[in-house]
């Protein structure tokens, strides 16, 4: 088994972990009413848009998502929030020390002993989800569900999906499908997203993500019967119909969206694996980017 396996295999108990602990990390996170803004690259920046629209959707405050090297630093904020699971990202190290002193700010990471210590304000570290991997999958998913937490919106429900994710097959047919497609509405827009990167990542498939309702502006003429199109959440009204009128597979997501994500990132390694490809051993990729000056 690889690495990524046996991690994307152990995220239901850190998702319990993660909500159980919320409660004592409140003063570190945002307070309702705050303005806030959630930063990150790569995965952590998909999952920050998730995380940003939630927060707005509970009516908690006006909250935005950037990747950290496209932060607006004149824009004034409450707090900022990132999140690093290696703690040694660039740009989230350069934003950081750009805030220090002017605005409050908040990292999630999972590796206590990395610059992002001393670069926040306040630090919140999950140890228990750090990866060996260069792909991400349960620190990623265990620090959105820390915020859901704190929003109060988790729920016992979103593991029990993730179970259910990690036991139940794939659709038959997904796997030898050429090009997906992955889609989101509010919050699971971030999702599909990071559903469309660990399928970039761990097989080199060709993807795609969109807001389900503009899907059907344009990039829904590229369907064909070798497409599989994932549905995060609800799906608007007659899409299904229009997708499987394509000829393409419609895959509908029933579970958590957050542990749609878990049944995605198990098509990411069963593509690699079918196709001879290492998960663990990502084309050009790294587990973070450190520039150099």
């Amino acid at each position: 088994m690889t690495y990524v396996e046996e991690e994307l295999n152990s995220q239901p108990e850190c998702w319990t972990r993660a909500a159980a602990e919320a409660a004592g990390h409140a003063k570190a996170l945002p307070a309702a009413g705050e303005r806030v803004a959630i930063v990150g690259c790569g995965t952590s920046y998909f999952m920050a848009q998730s995380a940003a629209a939630l927060r707005e959707e509970a009516g908690l405050g006006e909250t935005d998502a950037f990747a950290a090297s496209e932060f607006p630093r004149g824009r004034a904020y409450d707090r900022v929030v990132a999140l690093t699971r290696s703690g040694t990202t660039t740009e989230v190290l350069d934003l950081l020390g750009a805030l220090k002193g002017r605005t409050r700010t908040v990292a999630l990471t999972a590796d206590p002993d990395t610059p992002v210590m001393a670069a926040a304000d306040d630090v919140v570290v999950l140890a228990y989800a750090d990866e060996r991997s260069v792909v991400q999958t349960r620190f990623a998913t265990t620090a959105l569900t820390l915020l859901r937490a704190h929003l109060g919106l988790h729920t016992e429900a979103a593991v029990a999906d993730a179970r259910t994710a990690l036991a139940a097959e794939l659709p038959e047919g997904l796997v030898d499908r050429t090009q997906f497609t992955f889609l989101g509405r509010g919050w699971t827009v971030g999702l599909a997203n990071e559903a469309g990167l660990k399928m970039r990542e761990a097989s080199l498939s060709w993807t795609e993500a969109y807001p389900a309702m503009e899907y059907r502006h344009g990039p829904i003429s590229i369907s064909t019967s070798g497409t599989a199109t994932w549905m995060f959440g609800e799906a608007p009204d007659g899409l299904a119909e229009q997708v499987r009128d394509t000829g393409a597979l419609w895959v509908a997501g029933g579970l958590d969206p957050l542990a749609e994500l878990v049944r995605a990132q198990r098509l990411a390694v069963a593509v690699a694996a079918s196709r001879g490809l290492d998960p663990d051993r990502p084309r050009h990729l790294t587990r973070s980017v450190i520039l150099t000056p």
